[in-house]
């Protein structure tokens, strides 16, 4: 340990986020953390379907909905307990992203984009018309907060803790999976579908498990913003929120565990920033991908790319160029 600086930053980094909350007294800005940490996890979630096995979802906000919706209706009706709903709420998604997925994913590209963007507008469609279940427009008010050995959780450092501990298992989990030989299937398929075929990755069904995997994290968001916010309506799960949490992997980097964590921290605290401005949040999202794009394709986060240009002689009158592009898929 005394000789990776690696495990040194993040034990130093592991210390100074336990620490926080006696570091920020004020209110304001532990609330501020914490709704960072959860876009951490919702961007993370994401990342795993974007960038480690390349279908590309714009529809996450779906996922974050039916477990928010699933965790207030359980919690407010039938007195489920937060701990006990945290993993429901996740195979809820889950479960709903398999019914999506078993016939869409066999579509590539902005097939199935449009695909996952339809869904998401079916859900949150369903969820304010659907008035006996969910309240319709007007939401699910009185979910209560948490219970901890006797102990009622209601303060932003409370939050803040549950979401950290959230986010550090879900990143970890991510990570030994990534390591496995599921992880390495999706890799294989995001950089070469009909190879990995060729070489006896069903292709399908490690599509499936990952889709499955990035909307059970996105579920556990839901059920913690439920608590959190002890207030949900289908106002808070729009396309707009689901354009946010896409701009979070973009900026910060596809394909990298480190990269939502940088994309959601920096655009998050941007947008509190401007807060004056809310109504141009997208638009500030908007620039900071192009801004991205031209600057650093790989996102903020991501591993080195080198480019290497070569021109033809005059006298054939031709240019080419070529890119050489190296990327550490599961660089940190």
């Amino acid at each position: 340990m005394a000789t990776n600086p690696r495990i040194i930053l993040f034990v130093i980094l592991g210390v100074l986020l336990l620490l926080l909350p006696l570091l920020l007294s004020n209110d304001y800005f532990m609330r501020v953390a914490t709704v960072i940490l959860l876009y951490v996890l919702l961007a993370s979630s994401l990342n795993v379907i974007n960038g480690y096995s390349g279908q590309f979802n714009i529809g996450h906000a779906a996922f974050y909905c039916i477990g928010a919706y699933t965790a207030a209706i359980l919690s407010t009706r039938y007195g489920f307990s937060f701990w006990v709903l945290l993993p429901l709420s996740g195979l809820a998604s889950a479960l709903f992203s398999c019914l999506l997925g078993i016939p869409t994913l066999r579509l590539r590209g902005i097939y199935f984009a449009m695909t996952t963007l339809g869904f998401s507008e079916i859900i949150r469609l369903s969820v304010l018309n659907w008035t006996s279940l969910t309240r319709g427009p007007m939401g699910i008010p009185g979910i209560p907060f948490p219970n901890l050995f006797g102990m009622e959780l209601r303060s932003n450092a409370h939050f803040y803790y549950v979401i950290l501990g959230i986010v550090a298992l879900m990143l970890l989990v991510t990570q030994r999976v990534l390591n496995s030989r599921i992880g390495r299937a999706w890799i294989a398929i995001r950089e070469d579908q009909a190879a990995a075929r060729a070489m006896g990755v069903e292709a399908f069904k490690y599509k499936l498990i990952n889709l499955m995997f990035g909307a059970f994290w996105a579920g556990v968001a839901g059920c913690f913003y439920a608590f959190f916010a002890s207030y949900i309506s289908a106002d808070s799960f729009t396309l707009d929120e689901g354009f946010s949490i896409l701009a979070m992997v973009l900026v910060g980097g596809q394909g990298t565990l480190l990269g939502p964590v940088i994309g959601a921290t920096f655009l998050t605290l941007l947008s509190e920033f401007f807060r004056g401005i809310a109504q141009y949040r997208l638009v500030i999202f908007g620039i900071a991908i192009l801004l991205t794009v031209y600057l650093r394709p790989q996102g903020i986060a991501g591993s080195s790319m080198l480019f290497r240009r070569y021109r033809e002689t005059e006298e054939s009158g031709i240019e080419v160029e070529v890119e050489e592009v190296e990327l550490d898929a599961t660089h940190t």
